[in-house]
């Protein structure tokens, strides 16, 4: 009688564990893939020349995908992706439909409160604020905490577009704003879109490729009349000398692309920049109609 008991408690055990790991994808995000990197993943599959072939078992894989794929919860395909990415903009659009003239400021998220370059950033953003400014950043901290914080003590709009990845990333507590994305993609095209400027603080990768976004889309002509500035002179001289020694060098970029880039070691100085570009823009919106503005 015993031993039936421990049996049958045994097999409760495992098949309440069973139920617990069933689940536990949906419970437990540390771990788990983020939204963008299911998208950009695909199956890898077996390399066949075109002079052999197709493998028997290879058929027999795709002939199976293909029965799995009509059983499959179809919420997490492709197909249903377009229509999250599509919320995920209108969300977007209407959130910051109603903006002031706004400036996107990037830069380290590891940048500590006691940084000089994170003084620069608040009183940069508190400058641009008070001169009628929204601010929009990452959302997260470091830079993107400074220059919320800046936006605020000047008293105007401070927007975070955070982005889920694979460690987490809270946003900071001076958003009056707070947008979450899935899609690096959607995030980037709202920065674009609602800015008139970019300002770029020291930082990493994702620093970098807010930069070159940017300046792509200037060079092919995208976007116009949008000054890029680079807070720090000393972090950023060895990227201009080298985009000039060796890329201008080459020719694989053209001598006025390296004017694109505005570099300053001065808050009042990035706000004056701002200030005159967005004024320029002005005026040749009123002195031609039809000119094209771009995305934004």
């Amino acid at each position: 009688m015993t031993l039936d008991k421990t049996k049958n408690n045994g097999k409760k055990a495992v098949h309440e564990q069973q139920g617990a790991d069933r689940y536990r994808f949906m419970r437990n995000k540390n771990n788990a893939a983020t939204e963008d990197e299911r998208l950009l993943k695909s199956p890898t599959r077996p390399l066949v020349p075109s002079s052999e072939p197709v493998p028997q078992e290879q058929i027999q894989e795709e002939d199976h995908a293909v029965e799995r794929a009509l059983n499959f919860d179809f919420t997490i395909t492709d197909p249903w992706r377009v229509m999250r990415i599509m919320s995920e903009f209108v969300n977007g659009f209407d959130a910051l439909a109603h903006l002031p003239p706004s400036v996107a400021i990037f830069g380290s998220a590891r940048t500590r409160q006691e940084s000089p370059n994170y003084q620069a950033a608040v009183e940069t953003a508190t400058l641009l604020a008070r001169a009628g400014f929204g601010i929009i950043t990452g959302g997260g901290p470091g830079v993107m905490e400074a220059a919320n914080k800046g936006a605020q003590e000047g008293r105007n709009l401070s927007v975070g577009c955070n982005i889920e990845l694979p460690f987490e990333q809270h946003s900071n507590a001076y958003l009056d704003i707070d947008l979450e994305f899935k899609y690096f993609f959607v995030r980037k095209t709202l920065f674009v879109k609602y800015s008139s400027a970019f300002i770029i603080f020291p930082g990493g990768f994702g620093t970098m490729d807010e930069l070159f976004e940017a300046l792509t889309l200037i060079q092919t002509k995208k976007v116009s009349n949008f000054p890029i500035i680079l807070y720090g002179s000393k972090y950023w001289g060895g990227l201009i000398d080298w985009m000039r020694t060796t890329m201008l060098a080459l020719e694989n970029i053209s001598a006025g692309d390296i004017d694109l880039l505005k570099l300053s070691d001065s808050p009042q100085e990035i706000c004056d920049l701002v200030c005159e570009a967005y004024e320029q823009n002005s005026l040749l919106e009123k002195s031609d109609p039809s000119r094209e503005t771009s995305i934004r």
